[in-house]
């Protein structure tokens, strides 16, 4: 059975989708009731999206379960693979999936994410480094990649 939970964070409402087969969709909106209860099957995705935000977490373990076709599952898979605090154009992502004519497919694939920080779509810009298409809204995909560069900067004092 499917469960949702609704998390208030920095950049909105998260909302949570999943059931015992893992989780199927976390996306983020400006609207939403906060959920007082948390159902059993979605407790680890709130928790570790509540470390992420507090910088305490740099890599999610949970046991996903998103719907799409096996190009996307592939483009999205891949996305895993972008290490935290770490970029890569949409150009070198499709060279990594082994079609460099492929961008275009790649990119909508990339938009269709439904897993929202978790498959880091937000690290995939442009070839000349601008921030580039998300769903989620470009000021979201500024300080989410903010968010990640802090944890990397070593302070001076």
């Amino acid at each position: 059975m499917t469960k949702i939970a609704f998390l208030k964070c920095p950049l909105g409402i998260a909302k949570i989708i999943g059931d015992a087969n893992g989780i199927s969709e976390i996306s983020v909106s400006y609207e939403g009731e906060i959920s007082v209860s948390i159902p059993e099957e979605l407790e680890q995705a709130v928790t570790q999206l509540q470390e992420y935000f507090k910088g305490k977490r740099t890599h999610f373990n949970l046991k996903l379960n998103p719907k799409g076709t096996e190009f996307q599952k592939r483009v999205w898979q891949e996305l895993l693979n972008i290490p935290f605090g770490k970029t890569l154009s949409y150009l070198e992502l499709s060279k990594k999936l082994g079609d460099i004519k492929a961008i275009r497919a790649v990119a909508a694939a990339n938009g269709k994410n439904p897993l929202w920080i978790v498959v880091p779509c937000h690290r995939v810009i442009g070839t000349d480094g601008s921030l580039t298409g998300y769903a989620g809204g470009l000021e979201r995909k500024k300080w989410l990649l903010d968010h990640e560069n802090l944890s990397n900067q070593q302070s001076l004092f």
